[in-house]
């Protein structure tokens, strides 16, 4: 029993598994959204620090950069690096300036399905990177769960934005949000450490 005990603490203090019920995690600040009513919804007052955001989609283009747009500015103008991996269509630079991204400490990773769930792994373990987005299509909860823990030990905001017929399937994720068309409204499914709103947030772009 004191082996299985230490073992668990040894867990525990890795942060590879998430304490239920433990408030430490969720007393972090979180990275203001730059929307009002999302950051009063989370715990953290903004995205999770360290974790795996989901933002679940009905199609590409509903307006999810533009959801993370004013966190990500934020974080370029603190010299943050943001890095892209295998995005579904080439950014448009002007708008991403526009938004106030800093180009210079912006990166694409340009990888073949079969390895871009890998690069997205390592970018999020490197430690050179402040956030990174990625477009997995698995629904895998075991690699999911290493995107988790690389976002954990490389102190980064990982973003996997993913196809909204995931959100049946369970996720390591410390915050899963999905994008309701029909309401033109965001419905976070699962806040870590929080209580989930019950009405969909709308949210100017």
């Amino acid at each position: 029993m004191a082996a299985a005990t230490q073992s668990l603490d040894a867990l525990l203090a890795a942060r590879t598994v998430w304490p239920a019920g433990r408030g430490t995690r969720c007393a972090d600040a979180g990275q203001p959204t730059g929307h009002a009513a999302l950051d009063a919804a989370l715990p953290g007052g903004g995205w999770p620090p360290r974790a795996l955001t989901e933002l679940l989609l009905p199609s590409d283009g509903v307006g999810e950069i533009s959801l993370l747009f004013p966190a990500l500015s934020r974080i370029t103008a603190a010299g943050g690096r943001v890095v892209l991996v295998a995005p579904p269509c080439i950014p448009y630079a002007p708008a991403w300036q526009a938004a106030g991204v800093r180009l210079e400490v912006l990166d694409i990773v340009d990888a073949a399905p079969g390895d871009a769930l890998w690069a997205f792994e390592q970018c999020l373990r490197s430690g050179a990177c402040a956030a990174v987005l990625g477009w997995p299509d698995t629904g895998d909860a075991r690699l999911m769960r290493r995107l988790q823990v690389a976002a954990d030990s490389g102190d980064c905001h990982a973003f996997a934005l993913r196809d909204r017929r995931h959100a049946a399937n369970p996720s390591p994720a410390a915050l899963r949000i999905e994008y309701l068309p029909e309401a033109q409204a965001w419905q976070v499914r699962k806040c870590r450490g929080g209580q989930v709103p019950a009405q969909p947030l709308r949210l100017a772009s």
